[in-house]
């Protein structure tokens, strides 16, 4: 598939999707939103793709992870925020390209840490080009985000990115020292979301409303609706590691001792369980491969009988709903109908 039609194509795929799942109104939207957005997504989807390829290896482990796709969410919500206003522009269309980079940098950046293998159904680019090349490349698409940020000459964004960053940073640090170890979980489960995930949804949205020209009361209501659809989007991933159809490896997260919602709320409700998956996760190393699984199996089994997924879905649901809450603050129109059934989509992603 073309880079062209991808974003077209998942929509789309959501789209159908939608109303396999009895939601056909939804379905609708989605088709709508595409046919409104097209042209768009065509210029954003064209300037990702001119990204220099050059002949280092860095180069080549950057385009194996742009050349896989992906959903594009945030670039999206750049250009819907931006049709509030001005309209998707050149310079919008170039900081949608920039926050595409750098979530395709911390990509590279998570695989090696978390030992991936796979990434969007393929193998990660740490698999292909090896660890360091997959850390060198995302740091260059780092650069080569926070240059085209610069360029673009929109006050404070660049700074705003840098700051997301450092969130962003602080909140993996924090992950990485929570991992394993899972006393008090929830007391810093929302910190790390909200850093990790849902500060670049915030960005996206600041960026396309500054690009725009909008108010700073628009840009305000704009951010908090990017605060809640990164923090739905996030409970709606950790609800996909027990899922086997999502192109990742199921229960990578819950194998790594991540702290996600659904552990968050199974281990409040069963606390046994944290001596049991303290205990897999210690031995894990010595364990022969096929009984670590049975044992994980099982230990994801125990959790699923607690209601956690459903909890986690509520999470999803609730922010959405938060989400939606904040756009009734923004004017109505095509923009905000749009984003709403953004905002709707993310509870019915399968990958």
């Amino acid at each position: 598939m073309s880079q062209l039609a991808l974003s077209g194509a998942v929509l789309d795929r959501l789209s159908g999707i939608s109303r396999a799942r009895g939601a056909p109104s939804l379905g609708e939207r989605l088709a709508s939103l595409e046919r409104w957005v097209r042209d768009d997504l065509a210029g954003f989807e064209a300037e990702l793709a001119a990204i220099p390829r050059g002949a280092r290896v860095v180069h080549a482990a950057a385009h194996h992870l742009l050349e896989l796709g992906g959903k594009h969410l945030r670039p999206l919500c750049v250009a819907l925020a931006s049709r509030f206003g001005d309209g998707f522009t050149p310079r919008a269309r170039s900081l949608a390209v920039a926050v595409e980079l750098v979530h395709s940098a911390t990509l590279l950046h998570d695989d090696v840490v978390d030992l991936a293998t796979q990434r969007r159904g393929a193998p990660a680019a740490c698999v292909v080009y090896g660890n360091a090349a997959s850390i060198f490349a995302g740091d260059w698409l780092l650069v080569t985000a926070l240059r085209r940020i610069g360029a673009a000459g929109v006050d404070g964004l660049l700074d705003r990115m840098l700051a997301v960053i450092e969130e962003m940073i602080v909140a993996e640090s924090v992950q990485l020292e929570r991992r394993g170890k899972l006393a008090g979980a929830r007391d810093d489960y929302f910190a790390i979301v909200e850093g990790k995930t849902a500060a670049l949804f915030r960005w996206a949205m600041i960026a396309g409303a500054r690009a725009a020209g909008l108010s700073a009361a628009a840009e305000g209501a704009l951010e908090r609706y990017g605060l809640h659809l990164g923090v739905a989007f996030q409970a709606i991933d950790d609800e996909l590691d027990y899922a086997d159809t999502t192109g990742k490896d199921p229960l990578a997260d819950l194998r790594e001792g991540k702290v996600t919602y659904p552990l968050v709320v199974a281990l409040e409700r069963e606390p046994a369980l944290r001596a049991d998956l303290e205990r897999l996760l210690a031995d894990e190393d010595v364990r022969p491969a096929e009984d670590a699984e049975d044992a994980l199996a099982a230990i994801a089994a125990r959790i699923r009988a607690t209601g956690a997924l459903a909890a986690t879905r509520a999470l999803a649901e609730d922010h959405v709903r938060r989400a939606l809450g904040v756009l009734e603050e923004l004017p109505a129109g095509p923009a905000r109908d749009a984003l709403t059934t953004v905002a709707l989509a993310s509870l019915e992603r399968t990958s």
